[in-house]
């Protein structure tokens, strides 16, 4: 059995409103893989509008942990809540106000790049008016209106996972979650994508990555897996 220990860094002591609900609460949350435990005892809590960077050696729990708060995963033990909701009982509460961005983009490689937003769109039940003027903002801003008619299949590493950030984003979510956004991208699309995930207004951000320095740039907290 692999056992692990968590490391939670940040936010003064005291710092805390003791009005204001976290958004995300975990106590003794833990996951398990048959006889490996895949995320063991990890505790904390980000308040709205609050970012929170998760690191650590791979293996150590990190998109388990994102794919939990997501509720795509179930957690063998310990407790959640995300958004007020308690997972796994109330995920269903939490569909809609989440946008997710994992290590696999989340689009079909047969429709194109407006095809997918367009069905993501329709998922949430945006308005198509607004959800068409919200993929074109979108597309602008990191440089992929000249390739929305092109398949998936046909574009570049780097350039899906623009347009899954666009997925992600697409619906305006209360919370963000992010596992390794920066995969695949060259520099010229890190520059574009960065103000789009970036910290600030009420959006709740969990960002997950190798890189300590990537993933702590304007973190509140920082969560070491080890």
């Amino acid at each position: 059995m692999t056992l692990q220990s968590a490391a939670v860094e940040g936010r003064p002591a005291g710092a805390r409103s003791t009005e204001t609900a976290p958004a995300i609460e975990a106590r003794g949350l833990r996951r398990d893989f048959g006889d490996r435990t895949g995320l063991g005892g990890v505790s904390f809590s980000l308040l709205p509008g609050e970012g929170m960077a998760v690191i650590g050696p791979n293996g150590s729990g990190k998109s388990t942990l994102l794919r939990i708060l997501a509720g795509l995963l179930r957690p063998s033990g310990g407790e959640v809540r995300v958004l007020g909701c308690a997972l796994p009982k109330e995920t269903y509460r939490l569909r809609g106000r989440v946008g997710y961005l994992g290590h696999d983009p989340l689009l079909y490689r047969d429709l194109t790049a407006r095809e997918n937003l367009a069905l993501a769109g329709a998922l949430h039940r945006m308005d198509p008016a607004d959800a068409a003027a919200r993929i074109d903002s979108l597309l602008e801003s990191v440089r992929m209106a000249n390739r929305a008619g092109d398949r998936i299949a046909e574009l570049s590493a780097g350039m899906r996972q623009r347009i899954d950030i666009c997925r992600a984003l697409l619906h305006d979510p209360d919370l963000l979650l992010m596992d390794e956004p920066d995969a695949h991208l060259d520099p010229e699309a890190r520059q574009l994508v960065a103000p789009l995930i970036a910290a600030g207004g009420d959006r709740t951000r969990v960002l997950v990555s190798h890189d300590r320095e990537v993933a702590t740039a304007g973190a509140d907290i920082v969560l070491e897996l080890r």
